[in-house]
C-alpha cells in the first residue's frame, strides 16, 4: 500500500504529518482555559522533576541502571516550566497573588537544573539556553523589561561555569569519570574530525554513498536508521528497517554522539532534506512569533479567550528553538530517537495555533 512507509524518513514524515494534524484536533477541541493549561504544566514540571531525579539518584547506587531521560524529555520539561512562568504575569495583569507560583516554579527549575545537569553536560547547557529563551520571550510578550542586561548575562555565564565545575570536582572526588564535562569534551575531540570527514566525503543530494554507512555492503544509501524515530515505534508494527539497537562510540556514535545534528541529517538523508528541515524550523519559528503578536494583540485589547493558548505557545515555541538549535548544531542525540518524536510534538504544537475554530 501507498501509505505504508518503506524506509525511516518516510516514516518519520508520516508520523510528523498524523502528530500535526492531531494536535490540532486537540488544540480546538480540548478546553484551553488558562488555569487547566497551567495545572497540567505544574503536574508534567513535578512528574519529569522526579523523572529526571531518580535517574539521577541512579547513578550513585550500585546495582541500578540509569535511562537518560533527560535527552528525550528535556524539551517536554522546559515546555511545562515555562508554561508556568508565561502564566505567571497573565495573573498578575488579573490581579492574582502568583507568590506561591513563584516558588514552586523555581524550586522545580533548581531541581532539574542540578538533577539534569548530573546526567547530562548538554542538557544543562540546553536548560540555561532554554531558561534564557524563555525569560526573553515572556518579557517581549509582556512588554516587559529586556532580560538581557549586563548583570543577568553575568549571572548566566557565572551559573553555567559553577555548574560545569562542579561536575567536574564532582567527577574527580568520587572517581565518576561519567560525570566529567572534559571527559566528553576529550570524545567530542577523538571522533569529531574523522565524523565531519566522513560525512562530508559521503554524502549526497538524496543521502549518501552505498557502503559508506556502518553496515557496508548492505548500505542502503540513505535512510540507513542514523536518524530515526524511538526502536519500540518501528518494532510496534513490525517495520523492516535498519536499526542501531545502541551501538556505541566506534559505530553509530561516530555520527549520533559527537556531530551536530545538521551533519547527521545531511548523510542520512542527503543535502535536499536538511534544506528543507532548516525551512521548516524557520518557519515554525517565524510562524509562533506571529501568533503571538496577535494573541498579545487580543490580551491587551481585553479578550481573554486565548490567555491558556498564549502560556501553551510561549512553552512550545521556547522548547522548539532551544532543541532545534542544540540538536542541530551541537549534538546529534537531542534530536534523534524518541528525542526526534518529542521534536515533532514541539513543532506540531507550535503549528497547530494556526488553525482556530470560532466556538458560538
Amino acid at each position: 500500500m501507498a501509505l505504508i512507509a518503506h524506509n525511516h524518513l518516510q516514516y518519520i514524515i508520516e508520523i510528523a504529518v498524523i502528530i500535526q494534524i492531531g494536535i490540532i484536533f486537540i488544540l480546538n477541541l480540548a478546553p484551553m482555559a488558562l488555569n487547566l493549561v497551567l495545572l497540567v504544566a505544574m503536574i508534567l514540571a513535578a512528574g519529569f522533576a522526579l523523572m529526571f531525579g531518580v535517574d539521577a539518584l541512579f547513578l550513585f547506587i550500585p546495582g541500578f541502571t540509569h535511562s537518560e531521560y533527560t535527552h528525550p524529555y528535556g524539551p517536554l520539561a522546559l515546555l511545562a516550566v515555562v508554561t508556568i512562568m508565561a502564566a505567571i504575569p497573565i495573573m498578575k495583569e488579573a490581579g492574582i497573588n502568583t507568590r506561591s507560583l513563584k516558588l514552586y516554579m523555581g524550586g522545580i527549575i533548581l531541581f532539574i537544573t542540578i538533577a539534569g545537569g548530573l546526567m547530562h553536560r548538554s542538557f544543562l547547557l540546553f536548560w540555561l539556553f532554554g531558561l534564557f529563551i524563555g525569560f526573553f520571550i515572556i518579557s517581549k510578550s509582556f512588554r516587559q523589561q529586556s532580560v538581557f542586561t549586563v548583570k543577568r548575562i553575568i549571572l548566566v555565564v557565572a551559573a553555567a561555569v559553577i555548574g560545569f565545575g562542579s561536575l567536574e570536582l564532582l567527577s574527580r572526588v568520587l572517581e565518576m569519570s561519567i560525570l566529567s564535562p572534559i571527559l566528553r569534551l576529550t570524545r567530542i575531540e577523538n571522533y569529531a574530525t574523522a565524523s565531519v570527514e566522513m560525512v562530508i566525503k559521503n554524502t549526497t543530494l538524496f543521502g549518501h554513498q552505498l557502503g559508506s554507512c556502518y553496515w557496508g555492503d548492505a548500505c542502503l544509501g540513505g535512510s540507513d536508521g542514523y536518524i530515526s524515530l524511538p526502536v519500540t515505534l518501528i518494532t510496534l508494527f513490525g517495520l523492516p528497517f535498519p536499526i542501531f539497537y545502541g551501538i556505541l562510540v566506534t559505530q553509530k556514535d561516530v555520527i549520533d554522539y559527537m556531530l551536530p545534528g545538521i551533519f547527521g541529517v545531511a548523510f542520512d538523508f542527503g543535502y535536499l532534506f536538511l534544506i528543507f528541515l532548516l525551512g521548516w524550523c524557520i518557519f515554525v519559528m517565524y510562524t509562533g512569533f506571529r501568533i503571538l503578536r496577535v494573541y498579545r494583540r487580543r490580551r491587551e485589547n481585553g479578550d481573554k479567550d486565548c490567555l491558556g493558548r498564549e502560556a501553551l505557545l510561549i512553552g512550545s515555541l521556547t522548547a522548539f528553538i532551544a532543541q532545534a538549535t542544540i540538536g542541530l548544531f551541537l549534538i546529534n542525540r537531542s534530536i534523534n530517537g524518541t528525542a526526534l518524536l518529542t521534536f515533532i510534538v514541539l513543532s506540531a504544537l507550535v503549528v497547530g495555533h494556526i488553525v482556530l475554530v470560532k466556538k458560538k
